[in-house]
């Protein structure tokens, strides 16, 4: 059969020409609509995002009626008080205690020792096997003799 005849449509090579023009244009089109996605007023942010600030109250725990009411605290549980220096606006920041911090660090310090137990006695318990095999295979290879 002669070169071309029989197939439909272009040839893998210009397959591949069209598939990497089609690829390029789209991520020309994203990018180009990129720095629209990116504009975004600063009257929607908190102010300790595009001001200085100070603290006003040192991270504590969320009460309750705060768990409930104040969206910061739902990702960690603790909340600052912070002062905006220009627009002395007062809000609540997110952040993490210390305590907390710490309490975490020895829940994952206990866990790691208690996976290293685990697999240190799976090592030994395999190669207490192992020996038995290898002291059978010795005996019955004296006992064969």
């Amino acid at each position: 059969m002669p070169a071309g005849v029989g197939r439909r449509g272009l040839p893998l090579g210009r397959h591949l020409y069209w598939l990497l023009c089609t690829v390029i244009l789209k991520l020309c089109q994203a990018e180009a609509s990129a720095p629209d996605k990116l504009s975004v007023s600063t009257s929607t942010l908190p102010c300790w995002l595009v001001e200085e600030f100070v603290v006003a109250e040192e991270c504590t725990p969320c009460s309750s009626f705060q768990a409930k009411t104040t969206p910061e605290c739902a990702s960690t549980g603790y909340v600052e008080k912070i002062t905006c220096s220009s627009s002395k606006r007062s809000e609540f920041k997110s952040c993490r205690s210390v305590l907390m911090e710490q309490h975490l660090f020895w829940k994952f310090e206990g866990a790691v020792v208690a996976v290293a137990l685990v697999f240190a006695c799976l090592v030994i318990i395999r190669q207490r096997q192992l020996d038995r095999k290898a002291l059978e295979k010795v005996r019955k290879q004296i006992e064969s003799i």
